[in-house]
């Protein structure tokens, strides 16, 4: 008698047939996924609570005599890079504060900020170089936001004459486009920011301790362009703080200061214990 003949699938146990909604429901998983666009510029709502940035200021200023107690170091020259369209002015009260602490410290010295125009980086080598045979010693490079670019840049260029640096907002990953001033960047400096040779090399930290302080509130760059991979000398502290605001920030103040106050050769990553843990964010990378 003939029979006719099973499907193979038919044939196949429970467990081993094809379950086609699953499957399905993988595939539209997968469009989901693919479907993440790049990294976006802070949207208006994070960017109109820059507004809080004179309040940091005054807090700071509230605060100022529990700042004063924090650790100190041994007085090594430090270097202040400004943002993106300020000059020194905008540094003052930083540099006030880490001279309180017995820090000779010093603003650039060219004005405002208007990007890498011909002669700026010139003038920065010579600006790390006259402090070290100044002062005889290794120099600590601070920068905000467009400043933390210098201050990476110059720890490369002369790394026997910095002793580390730290940065507060700076973009130097991602994409210049996640942020909200690369058009007046591009404006002011004359440069376009999609070179990506320009990008690799930014993305690289110095070969000397560098802990880049940054906000995942900050209104004007992506918190993640702030980040970099940790590592044996890299870190990154994140605490809640504006653009505009973190140079003058008590929390971002207390970091710097922590971060200076280590003996030459002797770097460790930021202390999150005790009380600190409910200020500054977990050491991982995001």
């Amino acid at each position: 008698m003939h029979t006719q003949a099973s499907s193979p699938v038919n044939t196949l146990p429970n467990e081993h047939r094809v379950k086609p909604k699953k499957v399905k429901a993988k595939a539209k998983s997968k469009t989901a996924d693919s479907s993440t666009g790049p990294l976006q510029a802070p949207g208006l709502v994070t960017l109109a609570l820059e507004a809080r940035a004179p309040f940091e200021a005054w807090a700071s200023v509230f605060l100022y005599p529990l700042l004063r107690q924090v650790q100190r170091g041994d007085g090594q020259p430090v270097l202040v890079f400004p943002g993106l369209a300020a000059g020194d002015l905008s540094t003052y009260p930083m540099r006030k504060f880490l001279i309180s602490l017995g820090y000779p410290s010093f603003g650039w010295e060219q004005g405002l900020n208007a990007g890498p125009r011909d002669g700026v980086l010139a003038a920065c080598k010579e600006r790390v170089k006259s402090i070290y045979q100044a002062h005889g010693r290794k120099v600590s490079l601070v920068g905000w936001s467009l400043g933390g670019l210098y201050a990476r840049e110059m720890a490369k260029m002369l790394p026997g004459m910095v002793r580390q640096v730290v940065t507060l907002g700076s973009p130097f990953a991602g994409t210049p486009q996640a942020t909200n001033a690369w058009r007046l960047f591009e404006w002011l400096s004359g440069h376009h920011v999609d070179d990506p040779h320009l990008l690799k090399r930014l993305r690289t930290a110095p070969n000397v301790p560098t802990s880049s302080i940054y906000s995942k509130s900050d209104g004007i760059v992506a918190w993640q362009c702030s980040v970099q991979t940790p590592g044996r000398q890299t870190e990154n502290i994140e605490l809640i703080a504006s653009h505009f605001g973190i140079g003058m920030n008590p929390l971002a103040l207390f970091a710097l200061a922590d971060r200076l106050a280590q003996a030459e050769g002797q770097w460790k990553p930021f202390d999150r214990s005790g009380i600190k843990r409910f200020l500054f964010g977990l050491p991982q990378f995001d």
